[in-house]
């Protein structure tokens, strides 16, 4: 039995994101992004550099990054939105969450990336942090039968807006 690959995507690793961890060119910025996530389930620093835009990968610690992620275990990718980073495109984003756990404790990144192609092959551009839904508004609190009611009459909650 083969296995599964680490992005998600159902397919065993050889016929997803194997050939890509491999040096062929990813089709699509969805395609790189994932083997981008299955490169650092699979520690492969090789991948992780080859695929970053050139001003990135100038940046880029190999060493620094695989210490990292010694402890980390991935435990899952979801991709949230693409936009554009098809075939025919020239430039594209993809936003993801992408869970792990880090010395035990569970955690999620959640990103929008940015890939282009350069000479015709996609790399990664930068990433940066995915749309955040706002904190629920704190509940107000509740008035007891026998409080003044919260409306500002003056009056008991029971005789006023408890009716």
């Amino acid at each position: 039995m083969t296995d599964p690959c680490p992005c998600g995507s159902g397919l065993s690793f050889e016929a997803c994101c194997g050939p890509y961890l491999d040096g062929k060119p990813a089709p699509t910025a969805e395609a790189l992004m994932r083997s981008r996530y299955t490169a650092y389930a699979r520690n492969d620093m090789a991948h992780l550099e080859r695929t970053l835009a050139p001003r990135q990968r100038a940046a880029f610690r190999p060493a620094e990054t695989l210490a990292w992620s010694a402890d980390v275990v991935w435990t899952g990718l979801t991709v949230l939105a693409v936009t554009d980073g098809g075939p025919d495109d020239d430039t594209g984003v993809v936003e993801f969450r992408a869970a792990f756990e880090k010395a035990g404790e569970p955690m999620t990144l959640h990103e929008r990336s940015r890939f282009k192609k350069k000479d015709g092959c996609w790399v990664y551009v930068d990433g940066r942090p995915g749309s955040t839904e706002p904190a629920p508004a704190p509940a107000a609190p509740k008035a007891g039968r026998n409080d003044p009611c919260p409306c500002g009459s003056g009056k008991k909650y029971k005789r006023c807006c408890g009716r």
